[in-house]
């Protein structure tokens, strides 16, 4: 079904892994999308052409996530190019892992710049231009709520910023029957961490059902949180982990 027919969406940090299977499925349902990317111009421009062939429209934007003047601007072009925004997926992050006394200073920044005030600043700029019934999706983590090896620490206390950050924001833009929720993925196969790496089993045995989740898996939440189907669900956190934290 064409749920999504004639709304408009942003991904942010879209060019590949689970943001690029989110603006594909959003234009299988019906969306018209733009995306955001920093450095991947070429798989940016191929993602623009897959949405293009099924018949939508398609933005690419080169936006660096740690650069507030850089969402700003994608916002606002996104709005220009696609003539209005129903939906903000709110998707860019980075990963670093470390103790705490060997991260540097510009390590924390990056995580706390990229992982939360991207989607604070994103989600802000995105606010006037939502119509009523709009949707504000953040892509977290499971990390934010059971850190289960060491070296993770600042990462997930970034992710864990997000749960709070989407309650509040729920409660900001209730009013306006504007939805915000957030999708905490598990272990899922991408580019960065795929289900062959080095780590990879370890990752399988935390979750009970003992595999990885693939990006569709999580463009399938998100789906159903754009939908109309979900209109009376804001606030909340959906796992997508395979049991990680049961």
């Amino acid at each position: 079904m064409l749920e999504l027919t004639g709304k408009r969406a942003l991904v942010t940090g879209a060019a590949r892994g689970i943001g690029a299977g989110i603006a594909l499925a959003l234009a299988d349902k019906g969306a018209d999308v733009a995306i955001t990317y920093e450095r991947s111009a070429d798989r940016a421009a191929e993602l623009v052409k897959a949405i293009e062939a099924k018949g939508r429209r398609a933005l690419a934007i080169q936006a660096d996530s740690a650069d507030p003047e850089a969402i700003k601007r994608s916002v606002a072009e996104a709005v220009a190019g696609l003539g209005g925004l129903d939906i903000l997926v709110n998707n860019a992050g980075i990963a670093r892992y470390s103790n705490v006394d060997d991260l540097n200073l510009a390590d924390i920044d990056a995580l706390l710049n990229v992982n939360v005030r991207s989607a604070v600043i994103a989600s802000g700029a995105a606010m006037p231009h939502l119509p009523e019934g709009g949707r504000i999706i953040t892509i977290g983590s499971c990390l934010a709520e059971r850190v289960f090896a060491p070296g993770s620490t600042l990462y997930s206390m970034t992710k864990s910023a997000l749960l709070a950050f989407n309650r509040g924001l729920a409660r900001d833009l209730g009013a306006r029957d504007i939805t915000v929720n957030l999708v905490q993925p598990g272990p899922i196969d991408t580019d960065m961490n795929p289900a062959n790496g080095e780590h990879s089993d370890g990752l399988r045995s935390f979750t009970a059902l003992g595999r990885y989740g693939t990006v569709e898996d999580i463009a399938a939440a998100v789906m159903f949180l754009a939908s109309p189907s979900a209109r009376f669900i804001t606030g909340s956190m959906l796992a997508v982990d395979g049991g990680l934290n049961a």
